[in-house]
C-alpha cells in the first residue's frame, strides 16, 4: 500500500497544489491525509488537493513523489479513479 503525491504545479485560489492518491483504498488515503493535517474537505472525488506548504510533510510521512501522469496511471490501475461529470475540473490526464 502506497500513497503518491505529484509536484505542487496546479494553481488555484492564489496557491499551488498537489494531488495525493492511494493505490490501495480511500480509507488509507483519508488516514494519511489526516496525519499530515489535510482536512476532509480537501478530498476531491478520488484524491486530496494538498497545498504546496504541506507537500514536504506528505513526503516526510512517506508519500512517494511521482509526476502527474504517473499519479493518474497508478490511481487508475488501482481501480480507484472515479470519472468526473463533464465540465468539472480535477485530475487531468494531460
Amino acid at each position: 500500500m502506497t500513497v503518491y503525491i505529484d509536484p505542487p504545479i496546479w494553481p488555484g485560489h492564489g496557491r499551488m497544489w498537489s494531488h495525493l492518491v492511494s493505490d490501495a483504498s480511500y480509507e488509507e488515503l483519508h488516514a494519511f491525509a489526516e496525519e499530515i493535517g489535510c482536512p476532509r474537505r480537501s478530498f476531491d472525488h478520488d484524491h486530496y488537493d494538498v497545498p504546496s506548504e504541506r507537500y514536504g510533510a506528505a513526503v516526510r510521512h512517506g508519500a512517494v513523489e511521482v509526476g502527474a501522469k504517473e499519479l493518474l496511471r497508478r490511481l487508475t490501475a488501482a481501480g480507484l479513479r472515479r470519472p468526473r461529470a463533464t465540465g468539472r475540473s480535477g485530475l487531468s490526464g494531460d
